[in-house]
């Protein structure tokens, strides 16, 4: 997607390019408990200059009132409206191909379980030979067992399309990577010699499509941390993106990435958005990348 021109004249920010930020959470928006410093401030900067926020994660584990809860401890005002899951954007596709109410079965935290309700759909725990369920949505819960799997493998070998929420193989903690989405995943695969029918979360485009149907975005910028994935997913959406510095990727991984996880500007934060005067690599910092 080309860069629209500024709505403001040439002297406006880089954001006031685009109508919309859509923007990752972890490393973005904050890291652990606190927010990442400047994104209080830029976020409500954003909102002031009538630039549409969205908060888009491949967290599925969670609903929008806890993320909103979340956002809310650490002084970033936000609403359900504008927080999309990959949970959701799994069961905005199962949405649009089964019939409402449909026996679902799911495998994961509470985000995914009422993304499932949420899209019309009948979320149920067991592969019941009298209520085979016709689809599968598996994501990362904190108490997903074996049991679990066991369910999901039996529905899988009996025909129902799978959904993964992502493939995400570890998620950070305070301890250093622990089993994600994608591990969950891979022991599902070994036992049924099969791999999820459809990916809803970044890098693939389904949760930028949700994010951006839930907004009504017309001109948005993607925002992460990440080359694998939220950049990775921006590009394979069609969408410009910026690479923040506050979380997983660095500068010398953006001059090493393959064409599909480069991004179109680069920022040391979510202030390199307007040019904030304290950050000393602004100038750098929201220069179009030409690394081909």
């Amino acid at each position: 997607m080309s860069v629209p021109p500024s709505r403001s004249g040439s002297a406006a920010p880089l954001v006031a390019r685009y109508d919309a930020v859509l923007l990752d959470l972890d490393g973005v928006v904050y890291l652990g408990d606190q927010p990442v410093p400047g994104a209080v401030e830029a976020i409500a900067e954003i909102r002031r200059i009538d630039v549409r926020v969205s908060f888009v994660t491949n967290n599925a584990a969670h609903t929008p009132a806890d993320v909103v809860a979340r956002l809310g401890s650490q002084g970033i005002d936000a609403t359900e409206d504008e927080v999309v899951t990959s949970s959701m954007a799994a069961a905005a596709l199962l949405r649009d191909e089964l019939p409402a109410g449909a026996a679902v079965l799911v495998v994961g935290g509470a985000g995914v379980w009422s993304a499932v309700a949420a899209a019309g759909l009948r979320p149920v725990a067991v592969a019941a030979p009298d209520d085979m369920p016709v689809a599968v949505v598996q994501g990362w819960g904190p108490d997903v067992a074996w049991a679990n799997l066991a369910e999901a493998t039996v529905a899988l070998r009996a025909g129902a399309r799978w959904v993964a929420t992502n493939l995400d193989r570890t998620l950070p903690s305070p301890r250093g990577p622990l089993p994600g989405a994608g591990s969950l995943i891979a022991a599902v695969e070994a036992a049924t010699g099969r791999a999820p029918d459809t990916v809803a979360g970044k890098p693939f485009p389904a949760l930028f499509s949700a994010a951006i149907e839930r907004s009504g975005a017309r001109h948005p910028l993607v925002i992460g941390d990440r080359l694998d994935t939220d950049i990775a997913g921006a590009n394979n959406a069609g969408l410009p993106s910026m690479l923040v510095l506050t979380g997983v990727s660095r500068p010398r991984d953006v001059v090493a990435a393959p064409p599909e996880q480069r991004p179109t500007y680069i920022g040391t934060d979510l202030r390199s958005l307007f040019g904030d005067p304290h950050n000393v690599e602004y100038d750098v910092a929201v220069k179009t990348l030409d690394l081909s």
